[in-house]
């Protein structure tokens, strides 16, 4: 792709979330996510391939659904209250079908199916972009609409979302679908949190960028199988090493930034005399931290088998720049004594 067209595209990407970040009317929302959808598909087939094409076969057809969905309940809602505002929403049919819809956007279950596959048919910086960035536009609109959510709806979906991305990312050798996995487990725990405490939703999307750390790791070495990912301590062995540090993070092991989100979430929602969700959610974690385990063993308590005594290629010069990796590093593993000051941000 072109240098100019792809400033034009991601230009665009930007501007469709800016919009839907910053607007309170529901027809500008939905103009956000289509400027956002239509152009992050030629990102998606950025290198042309059958699966790419598949990927982003799959990625257009799922979000149209759900941004019909979404403009149904707005009708819906618009023939009930008069209005465009986004936080009023009188009716619950229209609220059921606008979170229905915004957890397609997201891929949380049962709407998860699409996540892995897209993310494994096409390349690691559109997959980064894909678990990412879009995920920021939906949860902002769940963050506005958070007071007209359907608790018991939202509470199941979550709950199953945390059991589903720790429990299909168990028999995944491939490095993307463990990453789509991850993803969808965080999202329930924040869909868990965002009626009770949005503020604090927000605080556990700004700690993943942990996922995005790690997915500039792979991207930096070119990984794409688990079995395969020892051999990055031939050419890395720094950021190998580092690497270990931030997959207990994201398992959520204190004293690591990655234990913060979730000790927050099932203190609130603790305090909201909810014991068994939270208990369910903590349990189902141990499934998301047994993969971890298992790409840490892989990565860091492992040797590459070659009678080779020289292990770094010193010939040869790194070309790829990692300028925002220091700073994500430290942010992912060193966040846990501000957790006091972070608590009160209600």
């Amino acid at each position: 792709m072109k240098p100019p067209i792809l400033i034009i595209i991601m230009a665009t990407i930007m501007t469709g979330t800016m919009i839907v970040m910053l607007s309170s009317h529901w027809l500008l929302i939905w103009i956000g996510f289509e400027m956002n959808m239509l152009a992050v598909i030629p990102v998606l087939m950025k290198k042309y391939n059958p699966r790419t094409m598949e990927a982003s076969t799959k990625y257009f057809l799922t979000q149209a659904t759900a941004s019909m969905l979404l403009m149904m309940g707005v009708t819906i809602n618009l023939l009930y209250s008069g209005q465009w505002v986004v936080s009023k929403i009188s009716n619950p049919a229209a609220s059921i079908m606008m979170t229905i819809a915004l957890t397609m956007k997201l891929g949380l279950s049962p709407f998860h199916f699409w996540v892995p596959e897209v993310t494994q048919g096409i390349t690691l910086t559109s997959g980064m972009i894909l678990l990412t960035w879009q995920k920021i536009a939906p949860m902002s609109v769940l963050y506005q609409i958070s007071p007209s959510i359907n608790t018991n709806l939202l509470m199941l979906v979550a709950l199953v979302s945390v059991l589903v991305g720790g429990w299909g990312g168990l028999n995944q050798t491939q490095l993307r679908k463990i990453m789509a996995y991850s993803s969808i487990a965080h999202m329930g725990w924040m869909a868990a949190i965002i009626i009770y405490n949005p503020t604090m939703m927000i605080l556990n999307l700004v700690l993943l960028h942990s996922n995005n750390t790690i997915n500039l790791h792979i991207i930096y070495t070119k990984l794409i199988y688990h079995n395969l990912i020892f051999i990055s301590h031939v050419k890395f062995p720094l950021i190998t090493s580092i690497i270990l540090i931030l997959m207990l993070s994201l398992g959520g092991l204190p004293p690591l930034s990655g234990f913060i989100p979730k000790w927050m979430i099932i203190q609130e929602l603790t305090k909201n005399n909810m014991i068994i969700i939270p208990t369910l959610m903590a349990i189902t974690a141990l499934l998301n931290l047994y993969f971890y385990l298992r790409l840490t063993y892989s990565t860091a308590l492992t040797m590459f088998p070659s009678a080779n005594n020289m292990k770094m290629k010193w010939q040869f010069e790194h070309t790829k720049k990692t300028i925002l990796l220091p700073p994500l590093i430290i942010t992912s593993t060193m966040l846990l004594p501000l957790t006091p000051m972070l608590s009160v941000l209600d």
